[in-house]
């Protein structure tokens, strides 16, 4: 509103006496000259007005001091608006208080409702891990035994070696579906060994391979080579050998060239010796092993498997097969007609299921360890950092002897989050000032694993996991098949798995011979169906609250609000734990904030989490849509205060859309699924880099040619 300066009260008139009306303008909007500014100014101090009144001068001719620091508006040539006398008051106030402050959006605001689980309830197929039976018991070498019993400590079979060993060492083909972690690896190691060096003609180690091992991963290549290493250190004229991606090719042909006779491998780099190793022959193979068959056929490794069965078959047709797994799919059905000879097939369920459901004992059913806990946990987006923290907090930092593995989706998500928690979640127990380094106050250990790490690195990792009592280790699904770490006591799924055999072996690292474990899985409110398609494959899961979760932060003062830091409270409400979840999360937010290229780093984990939440199957997709993300909530669980402006939206838009009416012949799926197919073929040993003109090729020309069988069509 225009002020009239003329009506202004008790304003001295003899201060414009004499003086033209436009003068008068011009000294109120401050465009006299400073010479009789400075003269008026004194003039007026002279004749000072009353106290009201000469706050009010200061004020007003502060004000017009000011006029080249704040904009103005003018109506007409003669009025000119100014602010309110209160927003003049507090603007020096706001200038002498003004201090860099970024505050956490609430967490708990604006987040979708949580709904009931509805969980239908169903008996899980369940298997006796053991057997009342002993080694001693089975016509096997006497130093055998004594290094079973001596070496591995192990006096009674599990139930899989009770039923395969015996079979085995008749010589049959044998098809061995159990549960992970029942003890499959003894289940073939025993026989190849026992039959090896009961051989007449004693093996020499120039021969070559008598008995091929194949592997999906490095990891598992490595505890499969050094189970073998202690049963053969009776026998000390059998070698044993490992091939796999990551290592030095010179070192590996001068091993093929002295001799290797239990060759174990990743297909890729044993293809890659096939066609490039001159040396490397299989004229006295006598046993040819697939341990995790399901998981050596999935994403494209069935190409590597058709190269070695044609390598082997034009050399040695006679031979004992075995496969292994702990889930029956149809890809391993197939690959069992063209790879096994009238196999036995040996599956171990408890019989009081078997009895009870006999229609039930399908491919599409489960083994899951006795004494393993489920439990599933709905949380929003915004919270899921937060609550993975705390979950960590809880079991880890105020429980003794908990050893956990966190499952992520992309190598992208290891990496970031082990970098967050590495330097964050050590230094809430440890005063600012120490001079120590954030984990030495923090008795747990981080690590993680995954695929795009060096071999040294990730064998030097895999190997102080398990040896550790206790620690976190972040991964990708490269750690989910067959690695026996012991004493793991939770497994968590942070990233959902894209079907339930890639779940039954995430919770299978845990639980193992016997042991008692738990697993948790952590979904968001619109994720809840994913529980149901669970249970249509007989896996049930028991509901965990976020609230409980959370309620440990009540533990840790560290996060205590400042102006609450001195105050002793006898009980801690909900409001107290939202505030310390947000003080966690501001802590997050800090730290991603840091850098900008901490920043990098989180908008590339978030596209990582986006491009890895759209590769989900089609039966899964009305569960897990790009469609149902909220950008600026999942930008939260990843540290980032908004939801980033650069991110290819469009594209994810558009891959949303083309999803709406899918067309399982077209061109675009066929390559999406083969990029999905590259990518995670990245977190297992190849031993080939893959080339796009190569990949495409494959993708087109999936399928079984293993000569001399007929070919058979291979579909996921």
């Amino acid at each position: 509103m225009a002020t009239d300066y003329s009506s202004l009260p008790d304003w001295p008139p003899r201060r414009f006496s004499g003086r033209p009306q436009a003068q008068k303008k011009r000294f109120l909007l401050g465009t006299t000259q400073p010479a009789e500014a400075t003269k008026r100014k004194h003039q007026v101090s002279s004749d000072s007005p009353p106290t009201k009144r000469r706050s009010r001068i200061a004020s007003f001719s502060a004000k017009t001091t000011s006029d080249k620091e704040t904009p103005r508006t003018f109506k007409g040539s003669a009025h000119k608006t100014f602010p309110s006398k209160k927003y003049l008051d507090s603007t020096d106030n706001e200038k002498q208080e003004e201090k860099p402050c970024i505050k956490t959006s609430s967490l708990f605001k604006n987040n979708p409702e949580i709904p009931e689980l509805h969980r239908t309830i169903v008996k899980q197929a369940r298997e006796q891990v053991f057997s009342p039976e002993a080694f001693q018991e089975l016509d096997l070498h006497p130093h055998l035994i004594s290094t079973i019993s001596t070496v591995l400590k192990m006096s009674s079979m599990t139930s899989v070696q009770k039923q395969s060993i015996p079979v085995l060492l008749e010589g049959r083909d044998a098809l061995v579906r159990s549960q992970t972690g029942s003890g499959k690896t003894l289940a073939y190691c025993i026989p190849v060994v026992q039959s090896l060096q009961a051989l007449t003609s004693k093996i020499q180690r120039s021969d070559g391979p008598y008995a091929l091992v194949l592997v999906p991963t490095r990891e598992l290549a490595l505890q499969t080579f050094d189970t073998v290493q202690k049963l053969l250190k009776p026998f000390t004229w059998i070698v044993p050998g490992v091939l796999m991606g990551g290592e030095k090719k010179k070192s590996e042909k001068a091993r093929l060239r002295k001799g290797i006779n239990i060759l174990i491998s990743t297909p890729g780099r044993l293809v890659d010796h096939i066609k490039s190793t001159k040396n490397i022959h299989f004229n006295r193979i006598r046993w040819l092993v697939m341990d995790e068959a399901d998981r050596i056929l999935d994403l494209g490794f069935e190409k590597d498997i058709t190269v070695i069965l044609n390598a082997v078959n034009a050399e040695c047709r006679k031979r004992q097969n075995v496969l292994l797994s702990a889930t029956l799919t149809e890809g391993i059905t197939r690959l069992a007609d063209i790879s096994l000879h009238n196999p036995v097939s040996i599956s171990i369920l408890d019989k009081s299921w078997d009895q009870s459901n006999p229609k039930e004992v399908a491919s599409d059913s489960f083994a899951i360890p006795e004494s393993l806990d489920q439990h599933v946990v709905l949380v929003p987006s915004k919270l899921r950092l937060v609550c993975l923290a705390a979950f960590i907090m809880q079991k880890c930092k105020f429980e003794k002897d908990q050893k956990m593995i966190v499952f992520f989706s992309s190598c992208e998500l290891v990496e970031f989050y082990y970098s967050l928690f590495l330097h964050t979640l050590p230094c809430l127990s440890r005063a600012p000032t120490s001079e120590q380094p954030p984990s030495a106050s923090w008795p747990l250990k981080f690590l993680r694993l995954h695929g795009n790490m060096e071999q040294e690195e990730r064998t030097s990792v895999f190997h102080e996991f398990s040896q550790s009592g206790t620690g976190v280790l972040l991964c990708t699904d490269v750690a989910a098949r067959g690695l026996d770490l012991p004493q793991v006591t939770w497994i968590v799924q942070y990233s959902a798995p894209p079907s339930p055999a890639e779940y039954i072996h995430r919770i299978g690292r845990t639980a193992r011979i016997g042991c008692h474990g738990s697993s948790l899985l952590i979904l968001a409110p619109s994720e809840a169906e994913y529980v149901n398609s669970l249970a249509s494959h007989k896996i049930n899961v028991s509901e965990m609250k976020m609230e409980d979760i959370l309620a440990v932060l009540a533990k840790d003062d560290c996060l205590k609000r400042k102006q609450k830091a001195a105050q002793k409270s006898l009980a801690i409400g909900p409001q107290e734990i939202q505030e310390r979840a947000t003080v966690l999360q501001t802590v997050f937010e800090d730290y991603v904030h840091s850098s900008e290229r901490m920043v990098s780093w989180a908008k590339k984990a978030l596209q990582s989490f986006i491009r890895a939440y759209a590769t989900y199957p089609r039966e899964l997709k009305p569960i897990f849509h790009i469609r149902s993300l909220h950008l600026g909530h999942v930008a939260k669980s990843f540290g980032l205060r908004d939801a980033p402006k650069n991110l290819s939206v469009s594209a994810v838009k558009k891959k949303a859309a083309s999803w709406k009416r899918p067309d399982p012949q077209r061109k675009t799926q066929s390559k999406h699924h083969h990029v999905l197919a590259e990518v995670l073929r990245s977190e297992y040993s190849s031993g080939l880099e893959a080339s796009g003109t190569k990949g495409k090729k494959q993708g087109k020309q999936r399928g079984f040619q293993v000569a001399p069988s007929k070919p058979r069509p291979w579909r996921e």
